[in-house]
């Protein structure tokens, strides 16, 4: 095990690694990489979980599943702000139906909020990747899905070992950037898509998704889900569900 994956996992506390069945065969092993960061306030964790709660649930999306060989993917929800901060607010969670997908949303729903800091974007992905590859679970994909309102990232692992990692590793990354008109801090100077793809994505079929508003993030969130089961295309995509691009 490579060095950085020894000390993300040192991180971990025991009981945030699922109890699925040894070597549990899905077609996806997909960990939700969710912003906790300084700048995400307690009611955009919220609609953020709710975001994600509401896509988990949706018949399309459970539709998707069923298309699958095994007709069932596994899911972590992890949120994360500085190098020491990544909590594991959902573990590995089989999603094969309706009551899964609900017992699921159910418990993000449910949980306290226990992560905060500055953004340590290469240490979450460390994390996720350590997570997936720690479990008992056998997917044909490993993907990482981050979310997060900037591509800046201060201490802990650089991103661009981490991302180099993964993606020797075989995972990809995906993106939502989040636009945050309605967040509590300022909209970010630069094209945040852009740096997404520049320094966080990657990988075959990989993504970047932008959303601003709440509503706008909801469906995000549940296109993104739909592009990661049903698997994309071999070249990295842009894709908007957003307002105007607002002076800056």
């Amino acid at each position: 095990m490579a060095p950085l994956l020894a000390v993300a996992l040192a991180l971990i506390f025991n009981g945030f690694v699922a109890a699925a069945a040894a070597d549990e065969a899905v077609d996806l092993e997909l960990v939700f990489l969710a912003d906790a960061s300084g700048s995400i306030d307690d009611g955009e964790i919220r609609f953020q979980r709710a975001g994600y709660a509401a896509a988990i649930t949706d018949p399309e999306i459970l539709s998707a599943i069923t298309q699958g060989y095994q007709q069932r993917i596994a899911v972590t929800y992890v949120e994360w702000g500085d190098a020491a901060s990544q909590d594991v607010v959902v573990p590995w969670t089989i999603i094969d139906g309706e009551a899964s997908a609900k017992g699921f949303a159910g418990a993000l729903l449910a949980a306290p909020r226990r992560a905060f800091g500055r953004n340590a974007i290469g240490s979450a992905i460390t994390v996720a990747q350590a997570l997936i590859e720690a479990n008992d679970i056998d997917g044909e994909r490993r993907v990482i899905d981050f979310s997060g309102d900037s591509a800046n990232s201060w201490g802990g692992v650089p991103v661009a070992l981490a991302r180099g990692q993964a993606l020797a590793a075989g995972f990809v990354i995906n993106g939502l950037a989040v636009l945050c008109r309605e967040c509590s801090g300022p909209p970010v100077a630069y094209d945040l898509e852009a740096a997404f793809y520049e320094r966080i994505v990657g990988g075959p079929g990989s993504f970047v998704i932008a959303a601003d508003g709440r509503e706008r993030f909801a469906e995000a969130v549940r296109r993104k889900l739909l592009q990661e089961i049903a698997s994309g295309p071999a070249s990295p995509r842009r894709l908007s569900i957003a307002g105007p691009t607002p002076t800056r």
